[in-house]
């Protein structure tokens, strides 16, 4: 959601520069790194693997959203217990945000018994404003809907989850020119440039 921001800029200072971008879960995300199809990945919480090497860039926080016409949606405070009561979409096998929030609700004792699974941001999105259920999801793939008001953020005990956007590429690959000027643009300058914040890991 703000990497085509920063993609423009960067290719604004360097126009011979040709970019590919592609979206993917973690999943394929690993499997390209691994597979040296990509120079880079920007994911969220990567592995602990010796030959990745993962840098944070931006905070990533993730919230639960509701309908704006949710029953929820008005509170000051939402209990963590009164989420079991709720249907939740959930992303597909693979994807970084569903493992969040299995073991956000784990570590909680949350047994959430009611659930549909849906590939991809925007479907979540439009399913939850299609008032199919609630979702976890970075605040970023929201903040739109948010700001309009086809989305409400729940105020919820213990969320945000705190995590990070991570630049990540292979340790043993020899980055180009080109990707290293990418990498140094996107660790220096992302934050300031979507007018964010990086905390400390």
């Amino acid at each position: 959601y703000f990497s085509p921001i920063l993609l423009r800029t960067f290719c604004e200072r360097l126009p011979g520069i040709s970019v590919s971008m592609g979206v993917a879960n973690r999943q394929e995300l690993l499997r390209a790194l691994a597979g040296n199809a990509v120079d880079m990945a920007i994911m969220g919480r990567p592995p602990e693997d010796e030959d990745l090497m993962a840098e944070p860039f931006l905070d990533n926080p993730l919230v639960i959203v509701a309908p704006p016409d949710h029953p929820l949606g008005k509170r000051k405070s939402v209990p963590l217990a009164r989420l079991a009561e709720e249907v939740f979409l959930m992303r597909e096998q693979g994807s970084g945000t569903r493992n969040a929030m299995e073991r956000f609700f784990s570590h909680h004792d949350i047994d959430i018994t009611t659930s549909i699974e849906i590939a991809g941001a925007e479907a979540l999105k439009q399913g939850v404003q299609a008032g199919l259920g609630l979702a976890l999801i970075s605040r970023d793939a929201v903040e739109l809907e948010v700001t309009s008001g086809r989305l409400v953020e729940l105020k919820v005990p213990n969320l945000p989850i705190h995590r990070h956007w991570y630049l990540v590429h292979r340790a043993s690959k020899r980055l180009s020119p080109s990707a290293r000027a990418f990498k140094a643009f996107i660790l220096d300058e992302a934050a300031g440039l979507l007018g964010r914040s990086v905390s400390k890991v």
